[in-house]
């Protein structure tokens, strides 16, 4: 199993506990809530990157691809994982009980609301990916500089 499928994996385990916390601790209707989404999304791609320079892979092209797989793992896995578990929960029904904050507004379907944050979740690795690898691309120059 590939670094990145792995730690996309654990973002979708992170996000889906998450999930379900808010869930049952009847917070899930709360939109800001989804914003700590992006904490598992750092914490995946960040451990790739962490593993690659280890590795000793220091080309940022190669490393941005593998942060960014990693992230969409995550993301992608994870909208999946809402839509089944929206189907098991009663459907179009069930979305209704969940964040009114949407792209496209009004009474969204599964696949509406899914595609909604697959967009935010697509939106989301894109930064996080920018943002981390300006953080290892300096720490690696400065570590470079030092030695």
């Amino acid at each position: 199993m590939s670094k990145e499928f792995l730690n996309g994996f654990l973002i979708f385990i992170g996000i889906g506990l998450y999930f379900l916390l808010m869930e049952f601790s009847g917070l899930a209707n709360l939109y800001y809530l989804r914003f700590f989404n992006i904490l598992f999304v750092f914490y995946g791609a960040d451990r790739t990157l962490k593993s690659n320079f280890s590795e000793g892979k220091l080309h940022i092209s190669e490393n941005a691809i593998s942060a960014l797989f990693t992230a969409l793992i995550g993301v992608f896995l994870s909208i999946a994982g809402l839509i089944a578990y929206s189907y098991l929960q009663g459907g179009d029904e069930y979305i209704q009980t969940l964040s009114k904050t949407l792209l496209f507004g009004g009474n969204p379907s599964i696949m509406t609301y899914s595609i909604s944050l697959l967009f935010e979740g697509i939106v989301s690795a894109v930064i996080v990916t920018f943002i981390l690898m300006l953080r290892w691309d300096s720490r690696y120059v400065s570590d470079k500089h030092h030695n």
